[in-house]
């Protein structure tokens, strides 16, 4: 029954009250108006408390399939009725709460943007006219496509006219600030043995596939094809000779190089990929790439030590350089100029760039429109795929957080900071609880991770301190000129970091970003644009809260103490402070968790990355766990309410199930499954509850139900 309009008929014939399933009706001047309303609402159907509540508490009971044993499929029984509606829109690879999100907090950003972009002076000096600015620029199409390749002749140009390979490797060493491609990642991140301080870490790059198994395995040749089509098409979009042999060429390179790299599983080892050197030491390990060259073009010249990641991939990947051709190295590097460059040009490129990246590699059929490309690239946040020249240890578009500072002015009220902190506070109590009566950890150790808990700073909605964009000139009629003076300000800004103190204050997520993360420093980023419903409602049923928000909070609090995290010290140092036993105790633990999500496949033909996925897995069941006791704990000894017919307990799970709702193309799910390293939706919901006792009491979950395990095979390690 709709309950507004019964509200709007009762407003004008007297007070309306919906309880105990009875509609009563205040004493009315107008006895025939009460008549005619009480029997309109006989005709229109009972009215239940609960429906009256359905839009409140928080939880879409209309996506339930209540035909489905939640001990058979928990992710089916809450969300089975929207599965079975869903539809991936032709523009999308992914449908569901995520994304639902993001595309709301689009919505919310284009506004900002057009607001901005309205009467901006010819040279902007504020930040909402900088942004205002940026924005037009993009979305003058018509200048885009009368300037051409004109924007990137210029890297073009040093690429052409370069002579030998050193020249190539400064060239590469500008990627940062600029368009240019790299074999090696640049980035500067606090120090893992010593983070009080910051220093410059150097990663293997250059591959344009998601992953290197995509050079290799026949599940992929389709893809591969399509790939050297690509590069093609854009080295003959550019004008470079003979563009079809050169994507050969560009291919084959590529392939020698992801044949050295290291897989993603490897690459996730903080010991193995934490290796400080001097640059003569590394010159010494990798003596085929011309380092101190490519230092210098990035601003970096007087660096004398570094951090080597993948370091017996190196000398190999050096090695590739140095014997490849210089017109192969040429062609290479002016097709990652085109390709990063793609968005931000004429429509063939667009295109051509849709129809690998988007239709190939995920399976989307309809390119997004230019607003929102627009919206993405100007303020970054995760909204969509950005391509952002440089250091990608931030999700911030070209002028992220200067969007994010009027995103939150707009968008992030003060009492929504003050809900979310009680919900923290217990959450970390809730830890600290489970931590102090862990059964498997040794005095020695828990007091360790008690320690390290102490450490953690929780850092909520948006930065204290904003990023200063006074240096940084936008025009709104030269898009590639602001996106490539934008990289180059985000990566002079790092660069001046290097020699500082490290500033823990400092965030690594814009505002606008729809996500949550742990960092080194032992802080978790919750930002303002994931603080909205279904993850987070002040005026929701707090159950729902805890299962949905709350569990990711409870999430990345567990990062810190997963298989990765937990070789970091209270101090954020890389050092084991595990006792022998204990850490024997974790790994068995982790490994029995492993074993039950290598057994899950999304498509019959693939199964879960365990190893790959393995943080992240460990990081869900510990959410939610703390997610169930901190709501436990918000109660204060009270008996929950009973809400649509569930139990508090029953809701928080609810909340995570909810907050998990979505569906991939195929395209995107193996895509996922080889590079991603969290696990598909449907195990995201089902892997962890499986192994909580509370759920099998709260959804009678028993002996013969597809999920359930028997006691002793329930991973509990947080």
């Amino acid at each position: 029954m709709n309950c507004k309009l019964i509200g709007a008929i009762g407003h004008a014939l007297g007070s309306v009250a919906v309880r105990d399933k009875t509609l009563r009706i205040a004493p009315s001047r107008s006895k025939p108006a009460a008549l005619i309303f009480i029997l309109l609402a006989v005709l229109i159907g009972d009215v239940r408390a609960e429906d009256a509540a359905a839009d409140r508490w928080g939880f879409d009971t209309s996506a339930m399939d209540k035909t489905a044993k939640p001990g058979d499929d928990f992710f089916r029984y809450a969300n089975g009725s929207w599965l079975d509606r869903a539809v991936v829109p032709p523009d999308k690879s992914i449908v569901g709460v995520w994304d639902d999100v993001r595309d709301r907090t689009a919505a919310q950003v284009r506004s900002i943007l057009e607001d901005a972009a309205t009467n901006v002076e010819a040279d902007p000096t504020t930040v909402k006219g900088k942004v205002g600015a940026f924005f037009r620029s993009f979305m003058n199409e018509g200048r885009v496509e009368l300037l051409g390749i004109a924007p990137i002749e210029a890297e073009l140009d040093a690429i052409r006219t370069a002579t030998t390979s050193t020249e190539i490797a400064a060239l590469m060493g500008q990627s940062p600030g600029g368009f240019f491609g790299t074999l090696f990642r640049l980035s500067i991140r606090p120090d893992k043995s010593d983070p009080t301080r910051y220093r410059v870490y150097v990663t293997q790059w250059g591959l344009g596939l998601p992953d290197r198994d995509y050079y290799f395995k026949d599940d992929f040749a389709a893809q591969r094809n399509a790939y050297e089509r690509y590069v093609a098409a854009l080295l003959e979009l550019i004008g470079w000779p003979d563009s079809r042999a050169a994507a050969s060429r560009v291919v084959r390179f590529e392939t020698r190089v992801a044949e050295a790299s290291w897989t993603k599983v490897q690459q996730r080892d903080p010991l193995a990929t934490y290796n400080p050197m001097t640059v003569v030491d590394l010159t010494i390990l990798a003596p085929g790439f011309p380092w101190r060259e490519f230092l210098s073009g990035a601003g970096l010249g007087a660096v004398d030590d570094v951090v080597v990641a993948e370091k017996s991939a190196f000398p190999l990947l050096a090695a590739i350089f140095a014997d490849t051709a210089l017109d192969t190295l040429q062609a290479h590097l002016a097709f990652s100029v085109a390709d990063a460059a793609a968005s931000y040009l004429p429509m063939p490129f667009v295109e051509a760039n849709f129809e690998l990246r988007d239709r190939t590699l995920s399976g989307q059929q309809a390119e997004r429109p230019r607003w929102w490309r627009g919206t993405r690239a100007v303020a970054g946040g995760n909204i969509g795929k950005v391509v952002i020249p440089g250091d990608r240890r931030e999700v911030f578009g070209n002028m992220g957080w200067a969007v994010g500072q009027l995103y939150v002015d707009a968008h992030f009220p003060p009492s929504t900071q003050r809900a979310i902190d009680a919900l923290v506070a217990n959450l970390v109590a809730a830890y600290r609880h489970r931590l102090q009566a862990l059964d498997w950890m040794s005095a020695q150790t828990k007091q360790e991770a008690l320690r390290k808990l102490d450490t953690y700073t929780v850092k909520v909605g948006a930065p204290k301190q904003w990023r200063d964009y006074t240096a940084l000139v936008i025009r709104d009629d030269d898009l590639i000129g602001n996106v490539r003076r934008a990289a180059t300000h985000n990566w002079a800004h790092f660069v001046a970091e290097l020699p500082q103190p490290v500033d823990k204050s400092e965030w690594f997520a814009t505002p606008q970003t729809v996500d949550a993360y742990n960092g080194i420093l032992r802080d978790i980023i919750f930002p303002a644009a994931i603080l909205q419903a279904p993850f987070f409602d002040a005026d929701a049923d707090p159950a729902i809260n805890y299962g949905a928000a709350g569990a990711i909070i409870g999430h990345e609090l567990t990062h810190g103490f997963d298989d990765q995290g937990r070789r970091f010290d209270a101090q954020g140092t890389l050092r084991d402070w595990w006792q022998p036993a204990d850490d024997r105790a974790f790994q068995a633990r982790a490994g029995s968790l492993g074993v039950q999500f290598s057994g899950y496949r999304p498509i019959p033909d693939l199964a879960v990355n365990s190893t790959l996925t393995m943080g992240e897995n460990i990081a869900d069941l510990g959410g939610l766990t703390l997610a169930l006791e901190a709501y436990r704990m918000s109660l204060d000894g009270r008996p929950p309410p009973i809400i649509g017919g569930f139990t508090g307990e029953q809701r928080v799970f609810l909340g995570w199930a909810q907050a998990w709702r979505g569906t991939y193309r195929n395209e995107e799910m193996r895509k996922r499954i080889a590079s991603d390293p969290h696990s598909p939706p449907q195990f995201r919901v089902n892997g962890p509850v499986r192994n909580i006792d509370a759920w099998y009491k709260a959804f009678d979950v028993r002996p013969g139900d597809k999920l359930y395990l028997p006691p002793q095979q329930r991973v509990r390690i947080w």
